[in-house]
Parts: structure tokens; C-alpha cells; sequence
């Protein structure tokens, strides 16, 4: 297969060297002016895939996602991982600028600012190398993120099957690293797998999507073979589209497998730090283009070979997306970026205690459709509070996640059954505070806000959560504070 970079990638990188985003190549320095031995940084992220649908994080299903369980077990495993917000670009975007979506200029399907410093722009300067596989456009504009190497899903010459096939990923892959070897760079690699995002596999929206010849599968996992998620009814379309939602996963593993077959086949496995993440939760109701636990939280995986322990597992430590820039720019022993919200968890990889890592920030703006809905949340090692700035009784929720059999079977159910028709009602039109134990209530199924044996706790979120929005110059912080916080102390719903 000859190595194909579109006309707009290839264009993109002449126009850098206008616009400042490249340089003479140098060799990387650390922060105290030490010349440093390049470190390898490759990225893999999974689109709408549930933190608990991997094997290493719980999913019952035998031999669901081997790949990814095989990085697990060569590698350190989070299991209070986060993104800080449950959509595709914006997620993205703030884990590349180590900021909050309101604090790089993209609160939505928006373009970052062009004042805010990316990590590939923070890499290129040191002289990496830096490639994108799929997903490209949903990080934006494309000049502030240097790509020397792009592969656009949506070309039709050098697609990726619709970012959905194991052997167009490991050959791309592999044509990169050649490159960067023969080139004598460092590089810094994002790839990029569409699954398990909508439409799921074998599904009848993919179908309507993609018409008689959609990206192939070679697993076909069974309703029977499935656990309905607690937070959905067990209802026969549910327990349908789940088992096609796996299919996906199941593939997703597949060029999680091939991108990792390149990379050992390169010869860079041992100086290369891979990190694997999903941008959000499964796209159905109560998780993705939300703030619930199932919404924000993701399989979060590091294998740093002479670093990190094999098979290590943390359970103490909160990371999200704002700390992945940081981070990495710590390992390379490179100047940390003035204004990111997020700082470094290197220190835990290096097996140290960070105690103030006890808490994490979500939120969300706005949607695909550019419908508004608002909120923010915090979340400790117990319990959640959510705000939603959006719910009047009157303004429905919509959106992606709302777009299959899943939701269409609770709205048909909800017409006999008072339970379900209790969750439709709240998932559309949503309560102005909710707060969850989600220690006990991983689903969110109990809303505990007028709990009165809860409200010092509740109170003592609320005033984490105020003094974030301030610190970070949030612009509902106003809003919060008449509509949901009494500064004297007391707290409000």
C-alpha cells in the first residue's frame, strides 16, 4: 500500500513553516537546559467506549478486548480515570491543551483559540515528529497542531475503512515509523480507532449510514452474551443494540492490536510511553454528552517499559484529561506550559503519593447540534454533585446518544411501566441539582440531593466546585453562585 497523505494534510504542513508552527529540527532539551534521551509518545484513544466494557476493567464478556487487557497487564491501570468532558472533540481538544474547554476556546465543536499553546506545537519545537491516525478533525484548526504525518478518515484514497480496519491502521502505522526511524526523530503519535462510536456494528443504522458494504467484523457478539448496564432497562432492543455496541468493542480491541503489532514491529516498543484512553462514555442514554460516572469516566492504561510496573493498578489517584498534556511534557523533561488547568501525575507513575489527587471537575456545554445544555460537576472516591444550569421543566435533553433503539425502546416503554417512564422523564428534562453516591450507586439511580444526612457532604462539593469555577474563570461561575451556592456557607437547591 504506497503511503498516501491527503492534499490538505500536505498543504497544512507547507503553510506551517508561515505561520510559526515549525522550525529547525533540535535536539530535545529538559527544562534545565540538559540534553535529554527522546522518549517515544504514542497515544491510542477509543471513541464512546465505557470505562467498564474492557476486561481489565470488569466487562463479563470472555476475551472482549485481549489487546487492550495485554497493555493493562504490561503496564499500570487506572481505575479513576477521567475525561473532563463526555463529547468527542471537545474531549479531545482539552486533553491536548491540558485545559478546560472554556479555557482553550472550544466549548463545543469549536476551533481552540490561537493563543492557546498545544502539545504538538510544545513537541515540534524540541524537534518531534508528530502523526494523527483518523479522528483529525476533531481537533481544530488543524495548522495549531503541527501534523507531519496525517491520515484522514474520510479520504477516500487513504481512509481507514471508516477509521474501522485493523490493517489499514497497522500499515499507516507502520509506513509512520519507518519514517520517523529513517528520520532519526522522536515522535509523538495519536491513533485513532472510530469504534465503538455510532453506528455500532452489524447494526440497521449502520446500514442506513454506510448502505451494503460497511466496515467488516469478525466477532458477532449475541444479545444473550450481554449484561445490560444497570442505568438502562432490560428491555429485547436494548439487549440488541448492547450486543452490537460489543461488536464494536470487540473490533475496537482488533486495531488497538494492530497499531501495537507496528509499534513492536518497529522496533521502538522499549522507548516508547503509550497511554491508552477513551474520549467519553457508550453513546446511550445516562452516559455520553453527560456528567454521570458512566459519562466522564474511562479505561486509562500506561506502559512505560523500565518505568512503570507491569501489571500495577491504581485505585487511590484521580487523573482527567487536562493532566495528560502536563504529564507528558514531564516525562520528556520539557518546561511545563504556562495556563494549563491540569499538572503532572508523573509522580504516581513513578510509584509516589500526590494527595490532592482526591477529586475531579466535568463538565459540559454544548452539543454536535449546538443545542445548550450546561452543566458542571465534581466527583470524589465517594460521591458526585451535578448542576444543571439548563433545566427549567421545559427545555428537553436530545442528542446522539438519544439517536437509537436504546432510547426509542424506554420512550416506547415508558407508556406502561411508571419506572422507566421515571427515568425517560428525568434523562429529558433532568432536576436542576443532582448528587449521587456513586460509591454505593455506580449508575446514578438514587438521587440523594434532599438527603439531609448528606447535606455537609454536599456542601463540602459545592465549595470545591466554587472555588475550580473561580479559580478557572468558568463563565457560569455567576450563575452558580445565585442559583445554586450561598457563599455565606449554607449551601441551596
Amino acid at each position: 500500500m504506497n503511503l498516501i497523505i491527503t492534499r490538505y494534510c500536505s498543504m497544512l504542513i507547507v503553510l506551517l513553516s508561515l505561520i510559526g508552527c515549525t522550525g529547525d529540527p533540535q535536539t530535545p532539551l529538559s527544562a534545565e537546559g540538559e540534553e535529554y534521551q527522546s522518549l517515544n509518545v504514542l497515544l491510542i484513544t477509543a471513541d464512546d467506549l465505557n470505562y467498564n466494557s474492557v476486561g481489565a476493567y470488569g466487562c463479563r464478556i470472555p476475551d472482549i478486548t485481549p489487546h487492550i487487557d495485554r497493555l493493562a497487564a504490561e503496564g499500570m491501570r487506572f481505575t479513576n480515570g477521567f475525561v473532563n468532558i463526555a463529547i468527542c472533540q471537545p474531549s479531545r481538544q482539552s486533553i491536548m491543551t491540558g485545559r478546560y474547554p472554556h479555557r482553550n476556546g472550544a466549548p463545543g465543536f469549536d476551533p481552540i483559540s490561537r493563543n492557546v499553546t498545544t502539545l504538538q506545537e510544545a513537541l515540534q519545537e524540541v524537534g518531534y515528529l508528530n502523526a494523527i491516525i483518523g479522528k483529525e478533525e476533531h481537533l481544530k484548526p488543524m495548522d495549531k497542531f503541527c501534523w507531519d504525518f496525517c491520515i484522514r478518515e474520510e479520504d477516500v484514497a487513504s481512509g481507514l475503512g471508516i477509521g474501522r480496519d485493523p490493517e489499514l491502521y497497522h500499515d499507516y502505522i507502520a509506513k509512520f515509523l519507518a519514517k520517523a526511524k529513517k528520520e532519526s526523530k522522536p515522535f509523538f503519535l495519536m491513533a485513532n480507532t472510530h469504534d465503538p462510536h455510532r453506528p455500532f456494528a452489524g447494526s440497521a443504522q449502520e446500514k442506513r449510514a454506510w448502505g451494503e458494504d460497511p466496515p467488516k467484523f469478525t466477532r458477532k457478539i449475541t444479545p444473550e452474551e450481554i449484561t445490560v448496564p444497570d442505568f438502562l432497562p432490560d428491555l429485547p432492543e436494548v439487549r440488541q443494540e448492547i450486543a452490537e455496541y460489543y461488536t464494536s468493542v470487540y473490533r475496537c480491541d482488533q486495531v488497538v492490536g494492530a497499531i501495537l503489532q507496528a509499534l513492536d514491529e518497529s522496533g521502538f516498543r522499549e522507548n516508547t510511553l503509550v497511554m491508552f484512553i477513551s474520549d467519553n462514555g457508550i453513546s446511550v442514554p445516562f452516559a455520553k454528552g453527560n456528567c454521570y460516572l458512566n459519562s466522564n469516566k474511562t479505561p486509562w492504561i500506561i506502559r512505560w517499559p523500565g518505568q512503570v510496573p507491569a501489571g500495577a493498578v491504581d485505585s487511590t489517584h484521580f487523573i482527567s484529561g487536562i493532566d495528560y498534556m502536563p504529564t507528558i511534557l514531564h516525562a520528556l523533561h520539557l518546561s511545563k506550559v504556562p495556563d494549563m488547568d491540569g499538572y503532572s501525575f508523573l509522580p504516581v507513575l513513578k510509584g509516589q503519593e500526590q494527595k490532592q489527587r482526591n477529586v475531579v471537575f466535568t463538565q459540559l456545554h454544548k452539543l454536535f447540534s449546538g443545542r445548550e445544555y450546561p452543566m458542571r460537576c465534581v466527583l470524589n472516591g465517594d460521591y458526585g454533585y451535578i448542576a444543571n444550569f439548563w433545566a427549567d421543566g421545559q427545555f428537553h435533553f436530545t442528542g446522539d446518544a438519544l439517536s437509537g433503539r436504546t432510547f426509542q425502546a424506554m420512550n416506547g416503554a415508558a407508556a406502561s411501566n411508571p419506572a422507566i417512564a421515571e427515568r425517560v422523564e428525568l434523562l429529558r428534562f433532568r432536576v436542576k441539582e443532582e448528587f449521587y453516591d456513586f460509591r454505593n450507586d455506580p449508575d446514578g439511580l438514587q438521587n440523594l440531593i434532599h438527603d439531609p444526612e448528606l447535606q455537609v457532604e454536599q456542601e463540602r462539593l459545592k465549595r470545591l466546585l466554587h472555588a475550580e469555577m473561580k479559580r478557572s474563570d468558568d463563565p457560569l461561575l455567576s450563575a452558580f453562585e445565585e442559583r445554586f451556592f450561598d457563599k455565606g456557607g449554607d449551601g441551596g437547591h
